[in-house]
């Protein structure tokens, strides 16, 4: 037997919201906090800005000896996931953490902590090296900690599909409660490179947006005509899933449940998406079969949308080849434009915007679409945010690799019981 997934809590760090209160706010008022990046010097680089997480302290979450352990990317995960259990009223209740697991997605992991380490080393003798620079720069040190720091006994993975980590973490964890090897698991993403090596890295492929140095605010454009690149961001963001009749019975609030998921390989290029979206567009009819529903069932579409030539106009060209002649009705937004890029965070993150839009009825606004490429032609949600009933969101996810996964969300009011 299959067992349900349902989403009992969220937690959000963000450049716009270091909670998912201020972040919903803040997404719904069209706010943006890219800058001009003041933590190293920018100089030399195309691209001199960045959507960075503010006034942070991991001494809310950690103690200040485990915060000179651990990498900002688990700090940050940290936050999120204190915030996502404390919203699914979890912790109230024993007896859960045997079977509870946790998978969280990490694209680069500690490249913040590896970075320093690399000048020390080069500077000084091997032994002035950290000694805690293994785990600090592991992908799996969020995963690890977070099960260490809450006592979590169940399974625990660490995915690593680049921009798309964050989205095939909480696949993990569906199929993890699926096939009834955990009955909650904490899932989601987190990253926190805003660092020379991966700026110089992104900066070298042509991938940033280089025009918007004297305006970082108008920089992310997804679907834009003057679209060049994306924003590089942190953050983090954690859910807690949990098995249906498991939630049901400890009388959970239900936020959303998942209903379906596609995860496909383009097999084309290591970083370029496949002509015309072929492996998002069968990720989302992978998604929507396995709900047991047809496009005509889906209600809005929370796009990857980075803010690239090519990137957004074949996952355009994958809607509408997705959704036919419907594709004018189904709103699209594009969370990156807000937040910029957050790379292994970007799939949860846009998850919990997904689940807060169909709490709320209200769709947030794709900012600086001033001028829509017309390859891009969808029914983007611009100006002001869409207001609507909506019972199911898809979020699409892609990364370097051809990675592409789609989660479809359904509201608990819609849910079949």
């Amino acid at each position: 037997m299959e067992h349900r997934v349902v989403v009992t809590g969220i937690g959000a760090v963000t450049p716009i919201g270091l909670d998912v209160q201020s972040f919903w706010e803040a997404s719904c008022a069209g706010r943006c906090n890219t800058q001009l990046i003041d933590s190293f010097d920018t100089t030399q680089f195309n691209s001199r800005i960045a959507a960075a997480v503010k006034d942070f302290d991991p001494l809310c979450f950690v103690t200040r000896r485990e915060a000179l352990h651990l990498d900002r990317c688990t700090l940050l995960a940290v936050g999120a996931a204190t915030e996502a259990l404390a919203n699914s009223g979890l912790n109230g209740h024993d007896n859960w953490r045997e079977r509870a697991g946790v998978v969280i997605g990490c694209g680069v992991g500690g490249v913040a902590s590896l970075s320093e380490q690399m000048e020390v080393l080069r500077t000084s003798p091997p032994r002035f090296v950290n000694p805690f620079l293994m785990p600090m720069m592991l992908n799996n040190s969020p995963c690890g900690f977070l099960g260490i720091h809450f006592r979590l006994k169940g399974p625990s993975s660490c995915t690593t599909t680049a921009c798309a980590s964050g989205a095939s973490a909480l696949a993990v964890a569906c199929n993890l409660i699926r096939t009834d090897q955990a009955t909650v698991v904490l899932a989601g993403g987190t990253e926190a490179a805003i660092t020379p090596i991966i700026l110089a890295a992104f900066d070298s492929l042509k991938a940033l947006a280089t025009g918007w140095n004297h305006q970082p605010q108008a920089a992310s454009r997804p679907f834009d005509k003057g679209r060049a690149g994306f924003v590089l961001a942190e953050g983090a963001g954690v859910l807690v899933l949990e098995e249906r009749r498991h939630a049901l019975d400890r009388g959970a609030s239900i936020l959303a449940e998942i209903v379906g998921w596609g995860e496909t390989t383009d097999a084309h290029h290591m970083f370029a998406p496949a002509p015309q979206g072929q492996g998002i567009a069968q990720a989302m009819r992978l998604a929507i079969e396995r709900a047991r529903l047809d496009p005509g069932a889906v209600d809005y579409v929370n796009a990857h949308a980075t803010s690239t030539p090519l990137g957004d106009e074949f996952e355009a060209c994958a809607i509408r080849d997705v959704f036919g002649a419907r594709f004018s009705k189904v709103p699209v937004n594009a969370i990156k434009s807000l937040i910029g890029h957050t790379l292994g965070a970007a799939g949860a993150l846009a998850a919990i915007s997904a689940i807060l839009s169909l709490q709320h009825g209200c769709i947030p606004a794709t900012m600086n679409l001033s001028d829509p490429d017309p390859a891009c032609e969808l029914n983007h949600v611009v100006s002001e945010p869409c207001r609507a009933g909506l019972n199911t969101a898809l979020v699409n996810s892609a990364g370097f690799g051809g990675h592409n996964v789609s989660i479809l969300y359904m509201s608990p009011q819609a849910s079949p019981n």
